[in-house]
């Protein structure tokens, strides 16, 4: 899974993302001080791996990893170039969604670049900046497609779509809101790219008194909330600064911190948990003494493209998959105990996989 993050300057946006990758990139008080996109790669926390490994005495642990991509803080005329946005835009094109990082605390000494706090103005702001961005991919692609159309109905069909999208976005839609059954029109849209239409997920950066409660009496917190439920978006409440300090500590010491402060989650899990929810993303396991492993996928994905995601053949050649619930599995201790208690299942190719099921694929090509 990867993930972009985009914000205006000043709301905390490459704080969180070194917090959440200790990447180290450049933060400062200032506009543009990211100037190269920075990627991270994070391990998806998942408990159930270690405990699953520590049966298994697996040689190797892999978790499930996401990729964060950062780009310099946008601001208004980003798409035009103003700031550097533009190059930068392009960096975030082939991510799977955006995390939209909005500032929701005061504080006279980190400026503003619009000089006041307003959450659903910077979210209009930058999603201006997005659909002008996508307005000029569109423009593109009408002027190729135009060409051809005059001898093909395909593309004459396509332009159509094309024209529609623009006209869609120049009233300042978004492209994921752009509502259509025609089958044609469903496949063609996710090859253009679109950033507005990605899924987005809300970022709220409050100060750490807001934490707690998670921000549930901050006013610009209810804003986000309020925008994000109208846009089927996700939103997660973070502090930045003191992830920046979580991701400074071992395991126990990170525990004994989020307990201290009321919390049961770092903002790390809150946006994994988010992202998941809003990609309709679940995890399955495979252990074994040489290795106990997460594989993510999309909810609704059978077994044979499960096994696809190990490896190609396994796919091709499936002949059925040995299914155990994880805590099932930990609770009888041993595989040889649950399969005695005729607890692992057989399953053949319509078994739709479940989130937290451990899985021995069985395979002949």
């Amino acid at each position: 899974m990867k993930l972009g993050i985009v914000g205006l300057p000043n709301v905390g946006k490459s704080t969180l993302f070194n917090s959440l990758t200790k990447a180290g990139a450049e933060s400062a008080n200032y506009p543009f001080c990211t100037i190269d996109p920075n990627v991270g790669v994070v391990a998806v926390p998942d408990k159930r791996l270690k405990l699953l490994a520590d049966l298994y005495n697996s040689e190797k642990v892999t978790p499930a990893v996401i990729e964060f991509v950062d780009i310099a803080g946008l601001v208004k005329g980003a798409s035009k170039g103003e700031g550097l946005g533009n190059q930068f835009l392009a960096n975030i094109r082939e991510v799977d969604a955006i995390v939209h990082v909005v500032r929701c605390f005061e504080d006279p000494n980190v400026i503003h670049v619009d000089g006041s706090v307003d959450p659903v103005r910077d979210i209009e702001t930058i999603n201006l900046e997005l659909i002008f961005s996508d307005l000029e991919i569109l423009e593109r692609r009408i002027a190729k497609t135009t060409r051809g159309a005059r001898n093909d109905k395909t593309l004459a069909k396509e332009l159509e779509l094309l024209n529609k999208l623009k006209a869609h976005l120049e009233d300042g839609n978004l492209a994921i809101s752009y509502e259509t059954e025609d089958e044609d029109e469903l496949a063609w849209i996710p090859t253009y790219n679109l950033l507005t239409a990605k899924p987005v997920i809300f970022a709220a950066n409050v100060a750490e008194d807001d934490l707690a409660d998670d921000g549930a009496k901050n006013p610009y917190v209810q804003e986000v909330r309020e925008y994000a439920k109208k846009s089927g978006s996700e939103v997660f409440v973070i502090c930045a600064k003191i992830e920046e300090e979580i991701s400074e500590l071992d395991d126990d010491e990170k525990s004994m911190f989020l307990e201290d402060l009321g919390l049961s989650e770092s903002g790390l899990e809150k946006l994994i948990r988010a992202s998941y929810s809003l990609l309709g993303l679940l995890s399955y396991l495979t252990a074994g003494e040489k290795e106990t492993r997460a594989w993510t996928i999309t909810k609704g994905t059978k077994a044979p493209q499960a096994a696809g995601k190990i490896h190609s053949d396994f796919e091709r050649g499936f002949i059925r998959a040995e299914v155990i619930n994880y805590q099932e599995l930990l609770d009888s201790k041993t595989y040889a105990a649950a399969k005695e208690k005729g607890l692992v299942r057989l399953e053949g190719k319509d078994y739709v996989v479940q989130d937290g099921d451990v899985i021995l694929f069985r395979f002949n090509v």
